[in-house]
C-alpha cells in the first residue's frame, strides 16, 4: 500500500476510534460485526441453576456442541421454575441466543423465557414486538437454533427460563450467546450532585442540538436535565411518576410552573437503564425514550434559541425561574451522556473547565438490590411463617406493591384464638382492611384511593394491645385506626396475593379478586423477608411467582388506542374508551361517520348536516359538513365566515380592500382530501360594481385578485366563469361584457351597477382564502363581492369498481402495510356463492377475506400465533346481484367482521402473542397467487386503512376485469319512495318522482300548500289519445310518454291526499268531465269524509259515507282511494279500510279538469254540492295524486304548466308539520359506537344534542298547547301568510343591501342546484 494511503487509513481510523469511543458504542469499529460467542470461554464459576439432576448435569456443562459431563444441563424437577444462569463478566452487547438439548438423549426445550440483569438481581425479561415474552426452541438435540434479538441488549447476566419441553423427555439444555464489547462512560448522582456544562460561544447558530443519554433510577421523580438560552428561556425534562416530562419556561420573574411540551414513556423507574435523545430542530422538538419518539412543535421564540448552560441532575439556574419539581433532584445513574458530539462525562472525568461537578458525583453506577416478586395469574400466591417475636402482641407487616387492577387480595391470614380471618385487600383502588366472624358484623377500615397507578405504593399494618393501624404510603397517603388488636401468634400463616390452589383449604380463603402485580420489600416487625430464600424453597411456600423481577407492562404507554381515544389498562389487558372520539372498535381505528354525503345518500339519508371522515381510520379528523341531496347529486357544502354580499365603501386612506375566508370546522388536510376525493367542486365568486374596475386589461397589472388552491394559495388573476390563467371574467369568453375593449363588466368603469359573477370550477384553483380589491379608493366608487361557500358532489372513491368475470382473474397492488392495525372495507355483487375477494401473503403471515358460500364470508389472517377465522353468517343469500358491505378489522385486541347490517362476529387475539401483521407479497384483489377460488363479479369502493384502491385504472390494463360495474337501482331501488321511479347512472342511481306527488332525493318530501276559502287549482287533463297523436307529429317533444296514463283507466281510479283543517262541510277535490260526470271529495256537516259519484248523466249522485269522524280536527289525515268498476275502496290514516259498491259498473270518460280548492263554475253541480264547492277549502292540502297525475306539485313547483291557480297560492310545511317534526328542516347527523345508539344517519337536533328528555318533554307540551291555540286562528294566519312572508324576506336583508340594486340570497346555491326530473300531465 503507498504510505500516503496508509496516512490516510491511519487518520480515519483514528478517527473512527474516537467518534466510537465518544458515542459508547462497542467493540473496536463499526464495520466490525457484533456477533462473537460469549458464553463458549467462560470459566465454570460463571454457570448458575435453580437445580441439578446429578453433578454431569450441572450449568457448567450447558455450552453449545459441547459433550462433557452428560452433554448439558438438566434440573432436578423439570417444571416452569428452574433457570440457568449465565453470568458474562462484564456488561456485554448481546444480539442473539442459541440453544441445544442435551446431547444423545430425549432432553431438549420447546420454548423457553429470557431475562437480563445487570447485577444478577432485578431480572428484565425480553421480549418480541414487546409483547410477546416466549422464545421458540428446539425440535430435537442435536440442532441449533439460535434467534436473533430484535433489539441488541446491554447486560452482565443472562438467565433462560424454560417454559415447555420435550414431552417424552425432560429439560434439557446447551447455550451460547452472542455479541461483542461494550464500554461506556457512567455517573452515579446521588439526589444531591449534579454537573453545570457551560457552552462556549459559537461563531454561527448549530441547525440542531442534540442531548442524548442513558439513565437508570429507583426513584419516580428527579430533574434530569435543565438547558437554558438567551432571552431568559429554558427546557426543562424532568422525570414525574415514572414518565418523562419536558417543559418550556420563560421570563425569569414568572413564578409559572412551565408549560408542558410532551409526556413519553412509562414505570421508569424500575432500575433498568432507559435510553433518551433530546432534539432540537428549528420548528420542533424530538423527544425519543426506548423505542418511541414523539414530535412536537415548539414556541415561536425557541426557533432560533440556542442552550448556553446545560444542567444535568438538577436546576442550577441563576435565573429566578421556579423549578419544575422543587427539591427532587435526580438519584441513579447516567450513561454516555453526549451534547452534539461531546461527552460529558468524560469531560468532567478530565477536569474540563467547561463542566463544573457540584456534590459527590462518582463514576460507578450504585446498584441498590431490592428483590421484588411479581403475581402473574389467579393462581399465585406467598405463604410465609409468622414470627417467635409475635407473642408479645406487637405485630408489624410492611410491603410495597405496584398494580393496575383495581381489585386484588394483598394479605389474609386466620386468627384461629377470635375464630376470625383479616383481608388486606384492593377495592375500587382503595385499600381495605377487614376482619370477619361468624355470626358478628365485620369490622372494615379503608384508607388512600387511587392505588391501581401502577406506581409503588407502601401499607404497614401495625397491631398493638389496644390498638390496630394501617398506613398507605407513610405520609403522603392517609392512615385508619380501630381499637382491635390482631393476636398473631408463630403459628399464624400469611398468605401474599392469593390462596393455594386447595379446595378444602381452611388456613386461607379469599372471597376477593387475587392480587396480579408485584410487591417488594416485605417486612414483618422491620425484618425484611429473603425472598432468595423463598425462591431456593428454603422458606415458606409459593405458586406461579416470579421471584427476583417485577414484569409489570404499561400497556397503554405508547398507548394502542387510535385518534384520540382514551386508554385504561388493567394487569393482563388495555381497554380504549372511543365515546368522544368520532371512532369505534377495540382501538377506535374505524370511524363512525361516512366518508362523503354520497355515502350517506345512499344509505338513504336525507339533506341536514353531518360528519364525514374523508379518509375514514387514516389521520384525518371528522368534519361538520351541510349535504344537500337532490334527485341526482349529493352535495357537500363547507361554511366559511363571510358568505354574505358584502359592501365595499370607497375610502381615500386605503388603496386595496382585502378578506380572508376561515372555513368553520375545517382544517387543511381535510379541506384538500374532500376536494380532491370529489367528482366535482365550485364556488361562486361575485363582484357588483359602479365605477370600480376589477382585473383591468390582460396586458395590465390587475387592480383585483383572489387567492386560492392548498396551503396558503397561490395569486389567482383570472374571474369566475373563466379559464385560470386566462386574466378574463365569464363576459369575455362570451364576447358578452358592456365594453368590447374589456374582458369583465366592471372593467368598463361605468356609473352604474354591474356585475362579474359566476363559479370558479378548477379544483387546483380551490378553495377561495382570500380576496383583494383595488379599485375602492375613488370618489364615487362603489363595490360588493360574495364569496360563496365550498360546494362538491361527487365521491371518485365510492364509486371506484371493478367487474371480475373469470375466476382466472385478478387485480394486483403493492404490498398491504397494516402491521398493528388493519382494516378493509368494500362492497360486492354477485351471482356466484363462492370466491376469493382479497388475500396478501407474507412468509408465513397472510390476510385473506372471501366468500365461502352463498351465506357466508370468512376473514382469515395469521400473524404468527397460527391461523385464526372470523365468520359471519348471513340469513339472506349473498349471490343474488345486489351489492352487500364487507368490513374487516384487525388490531392488537381483536379481529371483526361486518357483512351489511348483520351483527359483528370478532375473534379475540392472545395476550401476549404476535402482533405485527407482516406481509412481503402483492396484494391481489378478485383472486390468489394460485389463480384458484378466484371471485366473480363487481367489487367497489376498496378501502384498506382509509386508502382507496384505483380499481378502476388497474382493470383497464388488466385482462380479464373490466372497470366499473353498471346495475344499482337492484340495490338502491328501494330508497326511491311513494312512487318514484328508480333511475340507473354510471356511477349510482337517482330517484326520478316525476310519476309521483312527492319530491326530493328519495321523492319523500310532501308537496304542501295553504288554502284559502277564495282559492283554487284548476288542473286541465289531456286526453291519451291526444298525447299520443302530438307526439307521433312530434316526436322530438319534450311531453312525456303515453305510457305515463297507463293507470288512467275509464273503469278505475287511484286517489290519494293528505289534509288538515277546521272547516266542515269543505270541498278537498272535485274531477270532472265533459259529458257532466263528476268525482268529489269532501267533508260533510258531521266531519266525516263523503266520497261523491256521479258518472251516468241520468242517474243520481251516489253517495259513499265513511265511519271515520272527527276529520275537521286541525290534525293531518290522508286519504287513500281505489276504484275498479263498481268496488270502491277507502282508507283513512291508519283506521281499516272501508269497502262500498257503486249501483252499476259506469266508466269515467272524458275526465276535463280537476279542481283544488274553490269551485268557480258549478252548473252541473246538485244544488248541496254547488253550495259546498262555493266554500272553498280553508286549511292545508299535501301530496295530491290523482292516478298519475299530481296537481298540487305542478301548481308549486312549474306555475307555467297545466295548471291555472285562483289566488295567493303559498308553499308551506303545514301538510308535515307537527310537533314531533319541527325539526326536520335543519338536522345533524351522526353515528355512534355506544350501547343502544341511534341507527346510522338518525337525526340529531341544530348539530347539538338535546340537552335532556325533561327539557324535550317539557317542549313538546309547550308546542302541544301553542299549535292547539293556533289552530283557532287558522284561517287568519293563512289569509295573512303571504303578507308575513314578504316582511320576513325584507327584514332578512341587511342594510346595506337596501340600496344595493340586487339581492343577497346567501342559500341560493341550494335552490339552483336542486335540478327536478318531473313531469305534470
Amino acid at each position: 500500500m503507498p504510505a500516503g494511503s496508509q496516512g490516510v487509513a491511519g487518520i480515519t481510523a483514528f478517527i473512527g476510534s474516537w467518534l466510537l469511543l465518544l458515542l459508547g458504542s462497542c467493540g473496536t469499529g463499526a464495520q466490525e460485526a457484533c456477533d462473537s460467542p460469549l458464553v463458549s470461554s467462560l470459566p465454570p464459576s460463571s454457570f448458575r441453576s435453580s437445580s441439578q439432576l446429578s453433578s454431569s448435569h450441572g450449568p457448567v456443562f450447558a455450552k453449545v456442541n459441547r459433550r462433557e459431563g452428560a452433554g448439558g444441563w438438566s434440573p432436578l424437577v423439570s417444571d416452569r421454575y428452574q433457570w440457568l444462569e449465565v453470568d458474562l463478566e462484564r456488561r456485554t452487547q448481546i444480539t442473539a441466543v442459541a440453544t441445544q438439548g442435551r446431547y444423545g438423549s430425549s432432553d431438549w426445550l420447546t420454548a423457553y423465557l429470557l431475562m437480563f440483569s445487570d447485577t444478577g438481581h432485578n431480572w428484565r425479561q425480553h421480549r418480541q414486538e414487546d409483547s410477546l415474552g416466549a422464545f421458540p426452541g428446539n425440535s430435537n438435540a442435536d440442532t441449533v437454533v439460535q434467534y436473533k434479538l430484535d433489539q441488541p441488549v446491554i447486560a452482565r447476566y443472562l438467565r433462560l427460563v424454560p417454559l415447555d419441553w420435550n414431552p417424552t423427555g425432560r429439560i434439557g439444555l446447551r447455550l451460547e450467546a452472542y455479541g461483542c464489547r461494550y464500554t461506556s462512560d457512567v455517573a452515579n448522582f446521588d439526589g444531591s450532585s449534579s454537573l453545570v456544562f457551560r457552552l462556549s460561544a459559537r461563531p454561527s447558530r448549530t441547525a440542531t442540538e442534540t442531548i442524548a443519554l442513558k439513565f437508570k433510577t429507583m426513584r419516580n421523580s428527579g430533574t434530569l436535565l435543565h438547558a437554558e438560552g438567551q432571552r431568559d428561556h429554558s427546557l426543562t425534562l424532568v422525570l414525574e411518576k415514572g414518565r418523562l416530562l419536558l417543559y418550556h419556561q420563560q421570563d425569569v420573574s414568572s413564578s409559572s410552573g412551565g408549560q408542558l411540551l410532551v409526556s413519553l414513556g412509562s414505570l421508569l423507574d424500575d432500575q433498568h437503564w432507559h435510553r433518551v435523545k433530546l432534539e432540537r430542530l428549528s420548528t420542533h422538538v424530538n423527544l425519543t425514550v426506548d423505542k418511541n419518539t414523539q414530535q412536537v412543535h415548539v414556541p415561536a421564540e425557541l426557533s432560533h434559541w440556542e442552550i448556553r448552560q446545560l444542567s444535568v441532575g438538577a436546576v442550577q439556574s441563576h435565573g429566578l425561574q421556579k423549578p419544575i419539581l422543587s427539591n427532587r433532584n435526580f438519584h441513579g445513574c447516567l450513561e454516555n451522556l453526549l451534547y452534539n458530539e461531546l461527552n460529558l462525562i468524560d469531560l468532567t472525568k478530565q477536569n474540563n473547565q467547561q463542566v463544573t461537578a457540584l456534590g459527590n458525583v462518582t463514576f460507578s453506577c450504585a446498584e441498590p438490590v431490592s428483590v421484588a416478586v411479581t403475581f402473574t395469574d389467579s393462581q399465585s400466591f406467598l405463604q410465609l411463617p409468622g414470627l417467635t417475636s409475635w407473642s408479645s402482641g406487637v405485630v408489624a407487616v410492611a410491603l410495597q406493591f405496584r398494580t393496575w387492577n383495581k381489585a386484588g387480595l394483598l394479605l389474609t391470614f386466620d386468627l384461629p384464638q377470635l375464630e376470625s380471618t383479616v383481608w388486606l385487600y384492593l377495592r375500587e383502588t382503595r385499600l381495605r382492611l377487614q376482619i370477619s366472624k361468624v355470626g358478628r358484623a365485620t369490622l372494615e377500615l379503608s384508607a388512600g384511593s387511587g392505588l391501581n397507578d401502577g406506581q409503588w405504593h407502601s401499607v404497614e399494618m401495625i397491631s398493638r394491645e389496644d390498638c390496630l393501624s394501617i398506613t398507605v404510603d407513610k405520609d403522603e397517603g392517609a392512615t385508619a385506626h380501630t381499637s382491635v388488636p390482631l393476636p398473631l401468634t408463630t403459628a399464624t400463616q400469611l398468605f401474599f396475593g392469593g390462596c393455594p390452589a386447595q379446595p378444602n383449604s381452611r388456613e386461607c380463603t379469599n372471597p376477593f379478586t387475587t392480587f396480579q402485580g408485584c410487591m417488594r420489600l416485605l417486612t414483618l416487625d422491620d425484618q425484611t423477608v429473603d425472598l432468595i430464600k423463598v425462591q431456593q424453597r428454603l422458606l415458606g411456600n409459593y405458586s406461579h411467582l416470579q421471584i427476583d423481577m417485577c414484569g409489570i407492562i404499561d400497556r397503554c404507554s405508547p398507548s394502542h388506542c387510535e385518534h384520540g381515544g382514551r386508554c385504561t389498562q388493567s394487569w393482563s389487558n388495555f381497554h380504549c374508551n372511543c365515546s368522544t372520539s368520532g371512532y369505534r372498535g377495540a382501538t377506535c381505528h374505524s370511524s363512525t361517520y361516512e366518508q362523503s354525503c354520497e355515502a350517506y345518500k345512499h344509505r338513504g339519508n336525507t339533506s341536514g348536516h353531518y360528519y364525514i371522515d374523508v379518509d375514514g381510520s387514516g389521520p384525518i379528523k371528522p368534519q361538520l359538513v351541510h349535504c344537500n341531496m337532490t334527485e341526482d347529486r349529493a352535495w357537500m357544502v363547507i361554511q366559511h365566515n363571510d358568505t354574505e354580499l358584502s359592501r365595499v365603501h370607497s375610502s381615500p386612506e386605503r388603496n386595496q380592500y382585502s378578506a380572508h375566508f376561515d372555513y368553520y370546522d375545517s382544517e387543511e388536510e381535510q379541506l384538500l382530501a374532500i376536494i380532491g376525493q370529489s367528482e366535482h367542486c365550485e364556488q361562486e365568486l361575485s363582484y357588483h360594481c359602479r365605477k370600480s374596475r376589477l382585473l383591468n386589461t390582460p396586458e395590465g397589472a390587475p387592480f383585483s385578485w383572489w387567492v386560492g388552491g392548498p396551503g396558503a394559495g397561490q395569486i389567482q388573476t383570472y374571474w369566475a366563469g373563466a379559464p385560470p390563467g386566462s386574466r378574463q371574467c365569464a363576459c369575455g369568453l362570451q364576447d358578452a361584457c358592456l365594453d368590447s375593449h374589456h374582458y369583465c363588466n366592471c372593467d368598463a368603469d361605468y356609473d352604474q351597477w354591474a356585475n362579474d359573477s359566476g363559479l370558479l370550477t378548477h379544483k387546483e384553483s380551490l378553495p377561495v382564502r382570500s380576496l383583494v380589491l383595488g379599485d375602492v379608493q375613488r370618489p364615487g366608487s362603489e363595490a360588493a363581492y360574495r364569496v360563496g361557500p365550498l360546494r362538491c358532489h361527487g365521491d371518485r372513491n365510492f364509486w371506484n369498481a371493478a367487474f371480475f368475470d373469470r375466476e382466472t382473474s385478478y387485480l394486483h397492488f403493492p404490498t398491504f402495510h397494516g402491521e398493528l392495525n388493519a382494516d378493509v372495507s368494500f362492497l360486492f355483487k354477485t351471482t356466484s356463492s363462492s370466491g376469493v375477494f382479497l388475500e396478501n401473503l407474507g412468509i408465513k403471515d397472510f390476510i385473506r377475506i372471501e366468500l365461502s358460500s352463498s351465506s357466508e364470508v370468512v376473514f382469515s389472517f395469521d400473524v404468527g400465533n397460527g391461523p385464526l377465522e372470523v365468520r359471519v353468517k348471513t340469513s339472506v343469500p349473498l349471490h343474488d346481484d345486489r351489492w352487500h358491505s364487507v368490513r374487516a378489522e384487525r388490531n392488537v385486541k381483536e379481529a371483526s367482521l361486518r357483512v351489511d347490517g348483520f351483527p359483528a362476529a370478532t375473534q379475540e387475539a392472545p395476550a401476549d402473542g404476535h402482533i405485527h401483521l407482516q406481509l412481503n407479497s402483492q396484494l391481489f384483489i378478485g383472486g390468489t397467487a394460485s389463480r384458484q377460488k378466484g371471485f366473480r363479479g363487481c367489487i367497489r369502493s376498496l378501502q384498506l386503512n382509509g386508502v382507496t384502491l384505483d380499481l378502476e385504472e388497474r382493470a383497464k390494463i388488466t385482462p380479464g376485469v373490466r372497470p366499473g360495474c353498471p346495475g344499482h337501482c337492484s340495490s338502491y331501488g328501494s330508497l326511491c319512495q311513494n312512487r318514484g321511479r328508480c333511475v340507473e347512472r354510471t356511477n349510482g342511481f337517482s330517484c326520478d318522482c316525476g310519476p309521483s306527488a312527492f319530491t326530493g332525493a328519495f321523492c319523500h318530501k310532501e308537496v304542501s300548500a295553504s288554502f284559502t276559502s277564495s282559492m283554487s287549482i284548476t288542473y286541465i287533463l289531456k286526453e291519451p289519445y291526444e298525447l299520443s297523436s302530438s307526439n307521433s307529429s312530434n316526436s322530438s317533444s319534450s311531453a312525456p310518454s303515453p305510457s305515463i296514463f297507463s293507470d288512467m283507466t275509464p273503469r278505475g281510479e287511484n286517489i290519494s291526499l293528505s289534509f288538515r283543517t277546521l272547516q266542515s262541510p269543505a270541498l278537498l277535490l272535485y274531477v270532472h268531465s265533459s259529458h257532466k260526470e263528476y268525482l268529489a271529495l269532501l267533508i260533510n256537516e258531521h266531519d266525516e269524509l263523503e266520497l261523491r259519484y256521479k258518472l251516468h248523466g241520468s242517474r243520481d249522485v251516489e253517495v259513499l259515507g265513511s265511519r271515520v269522524v272527527n276529520l275537521a280536527d286541525g290534525r293531518l289525515h290522508t286519504v287513500t282511494i281505489g276504484r275498479l268498476a263498481d268496488a270502491v275502496s277507502v282508507q283513512i290514516d291508519q283506521n281499516a279500510r272501508e269497502d262500498f259498491n257503486l249501483s252499476s259498473d259506469a266508466e269515467f270518460n272524458s275526465i276535463r279538469s280537476l279542481i283544488l280548492g274553490r269551485v268557480q263554475e258549478s252548473d252541473e253541480l246538485d244544488a248541496e254540492l254547488a253550495e259546498v264547492a262555493a266554500l272553498g277549502f280553508t286549511g292545508c292540502l299535501s301530496a295530491v295524486r290523482f292516478n298519475s297525475v299530481s296537481p298540487l306539485k305542478a301548481a308549486l313547483l312549474h306555475p307555467d304548466g297545466d295548471a291555472v291557480v285562483t289566488g295567493p297560492l303559498v308553499q308551506s310545511s303545514c301538510g308535515s308539520s307537527s310537533p314531533a317534526k319541527s325539526y326536520t328542516a335543519e338536522t345533524t347527523h351522526s353515528l355512534s359506537d355506544q350501547p343502544g345508539s341511534v341507527d346510522p344517519g338518525q337525526p340529531l337536533v341544530n348539530a347539538i344534542r338535546s340537552d335532556s328528555a325533561l327539557i324535550g318533554g317539557v317542549i313538546a307540551v309547550v308546542i302541544f298547547v301553542a299549535v292547539s291555540a293556533l289552530a283557532i286562528v287558522v284561517r287568519f294566519i293563512c289569509s295573512r301568510k303571504e303578507t308575513y312572508r314578504n316582511q320576513e324576506v325584507k327584514a332578512a336583508q341587511p342594510d346595506d343591501g337596501q340600496e344595493l340594486p340586487f339581492s343577497s340570497p346567501a342559500d341560493s346555491q341550494g335552490a339552483a342546484s336542486e335540478n327536478q326530473k318531473e313531469y305534470f300531465i
